[in-house]
């Protein structure tokens, strides 16, 4: 997951283009995106379009961002997505374990009314002070978490934390990922505004792509590209991969754990990373991302 593409869900004329894009994944927004009068419409709008037959054969993670579950809206978007084949629901804000578990018992009870046999996962965003100091917690409240996503502006704008100085911005995703770490479960990188910026954006990228994000999220179609570029393993790389993995079967074979590949001792944290960069490069190449739902 690259790149995951913000789309608004109160713009369904939208809907087609996303799906047809290069964005990775697709996170239909009925938040911030959504004006309160409009909620209704959009969800409506959303579930349609999870439904459709392109959204089937897409072969995109399909994600939605739900509002709040402590807002007037929250419990009837979890309610409408069992059964229409969405991969994850994005739960904004969240700090508390219960937030979570609420959210599970709802989808529960929609995929039971619904006789769903594929349970929807959560990608919970971490955006307040008290969310990243308690996202380890959060991330290992359930199984049905699949990953963490950052929210920087949420988390820097009220504290007056300088979003540019690159130590400030190190601080915050490393703590995320280390979280995401405890827990076993994938770090996704928050949206960038400034649109106008792509050195920016690629600079927050790169960062997080070396603190071992998956990827980014985009708000506008013109930044996927630069998400998807940052996020791709080089030929390099992936040459690399192969060279340990190989060496590691080879070792297998004859007893031994640790070995040397272009001059450096490799063990099995090294061979587990080495394999999970190939697996990524299959699923891209295959054109499927869904295993991470």
């Amino acid at each position: 997951m690259r790149s995951k593409l913000f789309v608004p869900g109160v713009r369904p004329e939208l809907f087609a283009k996303a799906l047809a894009g290069d964005a990775d994944a697709l996170s239909f927004d009925l938040e911030d995106s959504v004006p309160v009068e409009a909620k209704d419409m959009a969800r409506g709008a959303v579930v349609q379009c999870l439904r459709s037959e392109a959204a089937r054969v897409s072969g995109k993670i399909l994600i939605v961002r739900s509002n709040a579950l402590d807002s007037a809206h929250g419990e009837a978007d979890l309610l409408s997505l069992a059964g229409t084949g969405v991969d994850m629901v994005n739960l904004p804000k969240v700090e508390r374990v219960d937030e979570v578990l609420a959210a599970v018992a709802l989808l529960e009870r929609a995929e039971s009314m619904q006789g769903v046999g594929q349970p929807i996962r959560l990608l919970l965003t971490i955006e307040t002070p008290c969310g990243l100091r308690r996202a380890a917690q959060l991330a290992s409240a359930h199984p049905r978490v699949a990953g963490l996503q950052l929210g920087l502006a949420d988390l820097f704008e009220p504290l007056g934390i300088d979003r540019r100085d690159p130590a400030n911005l190190h601080a915050a995703l490393f703590e995320l990922r280390v979280a995401a770490g405890m827990a076993g479960v994938f770090a996704c990188d928050g949206a960038f505004a400034d649109l106008r910026d792509d050195a920016a954006f690629r600079v927050e990228a790169l960062m997080a792509r070396r603190l071992g994000y998956i990827g980014k999220s985009c708000i506008h179609p013109r930044q996927v590209p630069l998400a998807n570029d940052v996020f791709r393993a080089s030929a390099d790389e992936i040459a690399r991969a192969r060279r340990i993995v190989e060496a590691a079967d080879r070792a297998a074979a004859e007893g031994r754990a640790a070995f040397v590949v272009d001059g450096q001792m490799i063990d099995p944290p090294f061979v587990k990373r080495a394999q999970a960069m190939l697996a990524s490069v299959r699923e891209t190449d295959g054109g499927s991302n869904k295993p991470l739902s």
